[in-house]
C-alpha cells in the first residue's frame, strides 16, 4: 500500500466543508493524488516527481501522452478555473456573501471532473470507470442555484461588461476561464473520451458565474456597466 499527499486544492475543499475525506472522494479524485513512498517510508516527501521532465505525463489509466495532448490542456483549464473561482471566492468572502458554501462545493466538483477527463474510456478498465464516473446531480444543483439567484435579479435589457466591482469582475473573469475550459473539454467528450455530464455542467457552471456575478453586483450597491456603441 502506497502513502499518498493529496493537493492543497482538495484539502481546502475537505476543511471547508468540514468533512473527513471518504471512500468516495478518495475513489474520485485520484488524478490529483501521487505516491511518492512506500509504506514504512518516513522520509519527508517531496511535491516534484521529475516524471515529467521529458514531456511527457501520465493519465489516470497509466497512458503516457505528451502534455500537449488534450486530456492535461483540459486538466490545465480545469485547474485554473477553480483558481479564478477561488480568487473571486475570497473577494466575495470580503464581502460576506451567502453563496461561500457554493463556490466551495463547485471547487470540490472541479476535482471530479478533472478524474473524469483524467480517465480516457479508450483504455479505462471498469474498475477505473466506476471510481472516476460523474453523474448529473451537480448539474441539476446549478440550475437550481441560477434560477434562485434569477428571481431577485432586475431583467437583463442590455449587454452588459465584466464590472460591478472587484467581487462581481472577479466571478466574470472566472465565467471566461470556463467557457474555455468547456471548448478544451468538448472534443473529448465527443470522441466519447468523457462522460457527457462532464460538458454539461461546465457548461451550465458559465451560466452559474454569469448570474452570481450580476447578483453580487447587485447586493454590493454596485452598478454594471452596460455596452454602448461607440460612435
Amino acid at each position: 500500500m502506497a502513502s499518498f499527499i493529496i493537493k492543497p486544492a482538495h484539502l481546502r475543499c475537505i476543511v471547508r466543508t468540514g468533512r473527513l475525506i471518504n471512500e468516495h472522494r478518495a475513489r474520485t479524485t485520484l488524478w490529483s493524488v501521487r505516491s511518492y513512498a512506500t509504506e514504512g517510508d518516513t522520509r519527508i516527501p517531496k511535491i516534484y516527481t521529475k516524471t515529467g521532465d521529458k514531456g511527457f505525463s501520465s493519465t489516470f489509466t497509466g497512458e503516457r501522452r505528451p502534455k500537449e495532448d488534450l486530456v492535461f490542456e483540459a486538466l490545465g483549464n480545469t485547474d485554473e478555473l477553480s483558481s479564478a473561482i477561488g480568487l473571486a471566492r475570497e473577494f466575495c468572502l470580503d464581502k460576506g456573501h451567502t453563496f461561500i458554501c457554493q463556490l466551495d462545493k463547485i471547487q470540490c466538483i472541479l476535482q471530479d471532473v478533472g478524474s473524469n477527463i483524467a480517465t480516457p474510456r479508450s483504455s479505462a478498465r471498469e474498475s477505473h470507470i466506476k471510481r472516476t464516473q460523474f453523474s448529473a446531480q451537480p448539474i441539476a444543483d446549478l440550475e437550481t442555484w441560477i434560477d434562485k439567484f434569477t428571481e431577485e435579479l432586475p431583467p437583463l435589457t442590455n449587454f452588459i461588461l465584466p464590472s460591478g466591482g472587484k467581487s462581481s469582475a472577479a466571478l466574470h473573469l472566472a465565467r471566461t476561464v470556463c467557457r474555455r475550459a468547456e471548448r478544451s473539454v468538448a472534443p473529448i467528450v465527443r470522441s466519447g473520451e468523457a462522460d457527457q455530464e462532464v460538458a454539461k455542467f461546465l457548461n451550465r457552471l458559465s451560466d452559474y458565474l454569469f448570474t452570481v456575478a450580476r447578483y453580487t453586483a447587485m447586493k454590493e450597491g454596485n452598478e454594471e456597466t452596460i455596452y454602448k456603441r461607440p460612435e
